[in-house]
């Protein structure tokens, strides 16, 4: 001991068939060899009450306890009835704790519906999120506002760099993909158009198809995958990592320190590359065109001079901001919603991808439904 003062060791005595004595110190430095004791101690079967004097216990750790309550096991199954007396209160509510501890938990069991339990908070989960996401589109929102009334707000040099890497640094994966859907579209419509002598009407195909849907939406989900994705894991790295509650304490606002610079790259950028897959899809199907079905280079581009009006373009075209808008505000909402370590990093990007290229496709649908109504 810390005071160099002996402690007396456990001890037990048995002055009566139905009485046991502990006295001592029942810790860990004071029970060496009594388990072997204990397991000598002959108390007859069915004896009725036997009776525990406590009151010449000095000290008595968990140690201890494990080794009385192993006594009073032994005690319970061979028919007696073991009665505390004299034991400090300290020394009952310790055996009790001990005694809880050593009983076996009964298993919970299943709720009856757990189906409908599970359906339940999924649906309460994603209600709270649409409404978080609501909060943070108008918090957003605001910032941008103030950004613009105060163009000084701005920060020039985190646009230019996200015009850099969610635009220039996606030329190359955005214009071999929209080249090979111009292949695909083209050869699929070959053979139809051939049927009819209709040949020449593969540059209306290839020219609406490409402008009005398919380059947009194409665009719009590989920056989401590509670049919605590092959005979420590069604030979600900062919400672990506590950089983010450091902004917050030098008095920097985190939304327009991270998330508009990249809302107003992305939505300069993703009209410049819709722009740059509609070259790329409508060269794809004039080279299948002309493989296929002999139709020239100059024939191709004049006939789709008279399919592609302005009003066709405009309606590809407006659609890329509002899905650089969508791809921004869910990588970095989902960021901003990390919570824990690397796993939820990783969790919260992959919602950010999935979240994000579903709404991208309902919008697109939706803009379908709406073009349709106004005749556009």
């Amino acid at each position: 001991m810390a005071s160099g003062i002996a402690q007396p060791e456990a001890a037990i005595a048995q002055p009566a068939p139905d009485k046991l004595a502990f006295s001592g110190n029942w810790t860990a430095f004071g029970i060496g060899g009594m388990e072997k004791r204990l397991d000598a101690i002959n108390i007859a079967r069915d004896t009725g009450p036997v009776a525990l004097d406590g009151k010449q216990i000095e000290a008595l750790d968990t140690a201890g306890v494990w080794l009385v309550q192993s006594l009073l096991k032994r005690l319970r199954a061979g028919g007696a009835t073991p009665e505390l007396q004299g034991w400090e209160p300290r020394f009952v509510s310790l055996l009790e704790l001990g005694e809880q501890a050593a009983e076996p938990q009964a298993p919970a069991a299943p709720p009856r519906f757990a189906a409908l339990d599970a359906l339940g908070r999924r649906v309460v989960e994603g209600g709270k999120q649409i409404y978080e996401g609501i909060g943070f589109v108008g918090e957003l929102t605001l910032s941008a506002i103030n950004c613009l009334r105060q163009p000084s707000r701005l920060r020039i040099r985190p646009i230019l760099y996200n015009i850099q890497s969610a635009g220039t640094s996606a030329l190359p994966i955005v214009g071999l993909l929209a080249f090979m859907l111009g292949i695909v579209v083209a050869y699929q419509g070959a053979d139809q158009l051939r049927r009819y002598g209709a040949n020449i009407f593969v540059a209306d195909l290839i020219g609406l198809s490409m402008v009005r849907e398919f380059a947009p939406l194409m665009t719009a989900i590989i920056v989401a995958g590509r670049s919605g994705s590092a959005y979420a894991a590069q604030i979600g790295a900062m919400k672990t990592s506590e950089e983010i509650d450091a902004m917050r304490t030098l008095g920097i606002a985190p939304l327009e320190m991270l998330a508009l610079p990249k809302l107003f790259g992305l939505v300069i950028a993703l009209p410049l590359l819709t722009v740059f897959a509609d070259v790329a899809g409508i060269l794809g199907g004039m080279v299948m065109a002309s493989v296929t079905l002999g139709v020239g280079f100059g024939e191709f581009l004049d006939r789709l001079a008279k399919a592609v009006s302005i009003s066709s373009y405009l309606v590809g075209l407006g659609k890329a901001p509002v899905f650089a808008a969508i791809i921004v505000i869910t990588g970095c909402f989902q960021g901003f919603r990390t919570e824990g370590g690397a796993d939820s990093v990783g969790r919260q990007t992959t919602r950010s991808v999935v979240q994000a290229i579903f709404l991208v496709i309902v919008t697109d649908s939706l803009f379908s439904i709406l073009f349709s109504v106004l005749d556009l």
